[in-house]
């Protein structure tokens, strides 16, 4: 599992490059977060965690700020959590997260990214169980032997652990995220997290011809392009 996030992180890395973008996406996400669940981090986790990412990604105060004050007003946007799978471009499994306040705009502007790239968008299920729900922390540490105790002590599923050039990653179910974050820094201390998500990790990779690569590339920019798409997840190995 480890090195098919790997691949897909070094994929992604040149998507989501306009600020502009980050900070419309992460103020859509908090919204929709502190709306469900209340506009205080500490009574709302996935708030919290939602704000640490923000941060990290250097979205400014008062974009975060003014997420924050507009869910706590009355009425404002209905936004739905809406979720598309198929086929990218060299037949690579693909699955498009968008938060939306009109599902009909919001497929159609996914379908076309689909269709422009040679790309085949399917039903609900698709693709879907060929990808984990994971957890994702990594963590700068000396070995994954004093986490995996940490969290079998506090009874976490742990999926998957690796150590590598001073780095701890840990898998978990999603379903087991919370526990597990709570069960590392109760147990190492206030250890700053480089990776704290939830993520759709594939569980094995589709190798991309380099005739591929440029519709692939097409591809994921028409997404990111996208105001109504948060993430896109997929299994493609660039040559």
């Amino acid at each position: 599992m480890g090195r098919a996030y790997q691949n897909r992180k070094e994929s992604m890395a040149k998507t989501s490059d306009a600020n502009a973008r980050i900070y419309s996406k992460f103020s859509r996400e908090i919204y929709v977060c502190a709306k469900s669940g209340g506009s205080d981090p500490d009574g709302n986790l996935a708030l919290r965690s939602l704000l640490d990412r923000a941060k990290k990604a250097q979205v400014p105060a008062h974009v975060i700020k003014n997420a924050l004050d507009k869910s706590e007003g009355v009425g404002g946007e209905d936004f739905a959590v809406a979720r598309y799978e198929g086929y990218g471009p060299g037949g690579c499994m693909v699955i498009v997260d968008c938060l939306t306040d009109n599902p009909n705009r919001t497929f159609g502007d996914v379908r076309l990214c689909f269709t422009k790239t040679d790309s085949k968008i399917g039903t609900q299920g698709t693709v879907m169980h060929m990808f984990d729900h994971a957890a994702i922390l990594v963590f700068e540490g000396e070995d994954e032997d004093t986490a995996l105790e940490i969290l079998m002590e506090a009874d976490v599923d742990v999926t998957d652990i690796e150590f590598d050039a001073g780095k701890v990653t840990v898998f978990t179910p999603h379903t087991e995220y919370f526990k597990a974050k709570q069960a590392l820094l109760d147990g190492l201390g206030e250890i700053e997290f480089e990776v704290d998500e939830i993520q759709f990790v594939p569980q094995s990779t589709t190798q991309l011809s380099a005739d591929s690569v440029p519709d692939f590339e097409k591809f994921i920019g028409m997404l990111d392009e996208l105001d109504d798409v948060q993430n896109v997840y997929h299994n493609a190995e660039l040559p």
